[in-house]
């Protein structure tokens, strides 16, 4: 079964990616970063939802501000505690007492060649234990990553928000040797929660109940804001190659982060150019491949095997929600 080490910042779409990997797959730990609000509501949301799930999993804090630049945080779409829309159970354990950064860094050491890590917020944790130790490119078996967008963009008209957040750590990550994957926008928006979904939820346990509510704010915001007709499944697209890869399709490409100050920046520039090697005087080479980036997907069939995933859950003996 495939170790994944899942670096969040819950987060609805977050929440889920969380009990999905614990349902498919070998979940050896999480790491929290700001993002959809600060660094100290998100691990709040992680605590409680691994109280709520009835997870043994190390739960690390990490960075609460990007490495340059200003704090940014999803609040417009997650609300005041970054998880909006249901109750969740007061937090039966701490954190670990490690920062994120050094957490990522010893669990990859533990479990050389064997660990996949999944940023599914903004990349400063990930990109600072790039930094800090270089063996830990040789030692992650790879990153899977939702962030980017090879289309449009959902905090700038290109740029997607957790790369947009911190375009410097997002551009260590791509620039590290690692293999990478990764799940942007133009297919998670393909997978998307429904009224319909949401009514299968409800009443199917406490777990079900809690994220019925929790997608019902999420539909809500998403509506308002931008328009959309589903909630989306963002972060739980980065855990598909290691789930179900018959879901969704890649194409390895060279990508890179436009880092200037101005309109592109945050943008994952991906280069599906199909050119020969003939060397032309006015028209730029392709670099080296570096990211499998998701191109289609099957978004009906990846909603149907999350709604799964949440109400074959819910049938466990489970903690009740905490007052607000």
């Amino acid at each position: 079964m495939q170790k994944v080490l899942i670096d969040c910042d819950p987060g609805h779409d977050d929440a889920i990616a969380i009990l999905y990997a614990a349902t498919h797959l070998d979940l050896v730990g999480i790491s929290t970063v700001y993002g959809n609000q600060t660094v100290e509501k998100t691990t709040a949301n992680a605590l409680s939802l691994a109280t709520l799930f009835g997870l043994d999993v190390p739960v690390a804090q990490g960075c609460a501000a990007p490495l340059a630049g200003r704090l940014r945080h999803g609040g417009d779409i997650h609300g005041k505690t970054g998880i909006d829309g249901a109750e969740l159970p007061a937090p039966d354990r701490g954190t670990t007492g490690m920062h994120a950064v050094d957490f990522i860094i010893e669990m990859a050491s533990k479990h050389r060649g064997e660990l996949v890590l999944c940023p599914t917020g903004p990349m400063t944790n990930v990109g600072m234990a790039l930094r800090k130790e270089p063996r830990l490119a040789e030692w992650l078996k790879g990153i899977s990553l939702m962030g980017g967008t090879t289309q449009i963009g959902n905090t700038t008209p290109v740029a997607e928000f957790n790369i947009w957040c911190d375009p410097e750590a997002a551009d260590l990550l791509f620039r590290s040797g690692v293999p990478l994957w990764m799940a942007g926008l133009n297919v998670t928006r393909q997978a998307g929660i429904g009224p319909a979904d949401i009514d299968r939820l409800a009443g199917s346990g406490p777990v079900g109940d809690t994220f019925a509510g929790l997608f019902a704010f999420f539909l809500d915001s998403l509506r308002q804001v931008h328009g959309l007709a589903t909630a989306s499944l963002h972060d739980p697209c980065a855990l598909l190659p290691f789930i179900r890869p018959d879901l969704v399709t890649y194409r390895e490409v060279p990508v890179e982060i436009a880092l200037a100050q101005g309109p592109t920046r945050g943008m994952t520039v991906c280069d599906f150019r199909t050119l020969t090697p003939k060397a032309l005087e006015n028209i730029q080479g392709m670099a080296r491949p570096n990211c499998r980036v998701a191109v289609g997907i099957d978004g009906p069939a990846v909603v149907a095997h999350i709604v799964s995933a949440i109400t074959g859950w819910s049938g466990r003996k489970l903690p009740q929600p905490g007052p607000a």
